[in-house]
């Protein structure tokens, strides 16, 4: 298993690309992620690159990075992303905001960096744009207004329909909320509306999960995701765990949780298309991230965010204050970058790519690879049947142990 440089090699001052990854940027799909870092408080178990107000003032009190300025700071990055790829014809197909909480922007704020990528690259006529939304940020008029303003998509955080399970969380919307925004979203007039659930947290039982999946299949979207809860190292949750205050999240408790959602999910009409994602039917589905799914170029705008063209890949300093210093003086806010090898794409590509309910081809694996596939059909982790047209594809069972399976194939 090939392995990859934490620490990169860094980003010129100028952001240049080298040759080989620019040359076939236009051929690809191309997508823009956009990170907007603010958070009204911070979530327990969050490890996002975001910051409360307290966290961005200086020792004299005084604000080093502001939500008001933040969508002049998006454009004069979009502006460099548009120097940086030259003068190649670069269609958008997706946008995606995420963050922290993006909808602590105005949608007006959300519309003029909306606005500056379609001035710079283009957006194509049927572009995909979503912004996540934490529900008590948002109301009818707030979608109103985001929905003329160009976003198409909408991606709310529900993660529970249990209010003890949100308090362990840190969540600040109360149960029943997130229903209420998807259908001020529908109303809005947004076709495409998700949303994120979380399973696993400590203290919630196999009642409070079915109670959360039933909340969301009947607030009625046409895309869920769910994830499992992860313990990650610095979050106030993990502290929690460490003193014994919380029970760590139980393995087998997470497996019968996603066979849950999977059984329930695809009842109502869903189709798990990632291992993660549910959608009804293929225009639910998010374009964005199966961009990042299979390979395409996207540049990442703001503190923190990943950027990915032609096998380079690249991250931007951290900090707000940092990020806003280096765009003043003219300088790429990246922090530091890696150029991928042939082996390493490789490798992604694997990884990536068995993930999603087509699989990966087997033309991929080496011949250790291929015997390793071989045997996952056999052991009932990988489906005969596209194996047979030559495509690695997980089984329900396999999805559970998705990760072993794909260092076997690697």
């Amino acid at each position: 298993m090939p392995s990859v440089a934490l620490g990169g090699e860094p980003v010129p001052d100028d952001g240049a690309l080298p040759e080989g990854s620019v040359a076939g940027v236009g051929r690809r799909p191309f997508g823009v992620y956009v990170h907007v870092p603010f958070c009204l408080t911070r979530c327990g178990y969050c490890d996002f690159n975001t910051y409360t107000a307290n966290e961005l003032r200086s020792a004299d009190g005084e604000a080093t990075a502001s939500r008001e300025t933040y969508a002049d700071l998006a454009i004069a990055e979009i502006r460099l992303a548009r120097q940086v790829l030259g003068s190649s014809d670069i269609n958008v197909s997706t946008v995606f905001v995420g963050g922290g909480t993006p909808t602590l922007l105005s949608p007006e704020d959300l519309g003029r960096v909306l606005e500056a990528i379609d001035e710079r690259f283009g957006l194509e006529p049927d572009a995909e744009v979503t912004t996540e939304a934490n529900p008590e940020t948002v109301d009818l008029d707030y979608l109103r207004r985001l929905r003329a303003n160009g976003y198409t998509r909408v991606s709310f955080g529900m993660q529970s329909a249990r209010e003890h399970v949100l308090q362990v969380l840190d969540r600040a919307h109360t149960p029943g909320r997130p229903e209420q925004c998807v259908a001020w979203a529908r109303q809005a007039g947004f076709d495409h509306v998700n949303l994120d659930l979380i399973y696993g947290t400590p203290g919630e039982t196999d009642a409070d999960w079915h109670a959360s999946l039933r909340a969301a299949i009947e607030a009625d979207p046409d895309h869920v995701s769910a994830y499992s809860l992860i313990v990650e190292e610095g979050t106030r949750l993990a502290a929690r765990v460490r003193r014994g205050e919380l029970a760590e999240p139980d393995e087998d408790a997470l497996a019968d949780r996603y066979l849950a959602a999977e059984h329930a999910l695809s009842a109502a009409g869903f189709h798990c298309y990632e291992v993660s994602n549910w959608a009804r039917g293929t225009a639910a589905r998010s374009r964005h991230n199966r961009l990042y799914w299979t390979g395409g170029d996207w540049w990442g705008v703001g503190p923190g965010a990943h950027s990915h063209v032609g096998g380079t890949r690249w991250w931007n300093v951290k900090h707000p204050a940092a990020y806003a210093a280096r765009l003043a003086e003219g300088r790429s806010p990246g922090q530091a970058r890696e150029v991928l090898d042939a082996e390493e794409r490789r490798f992604e590509r694997i990884l990536l790519e068995l993930r999603l309910s087509e699989g990966c081809p087997l033309e991929l694996l080496d011949d250790a690879g291929r015997a390793a596939a071989a045997r996952a059909v056999a052991d009932g982790l990988l489906d005969p049947r596209a194996h047979a047209r030559g495509r690695a594809v997980l089984t329900l069972r396999g999805r559970l142990l998705g990760d072993a399976v794909a260092r076997e194939l690697t």
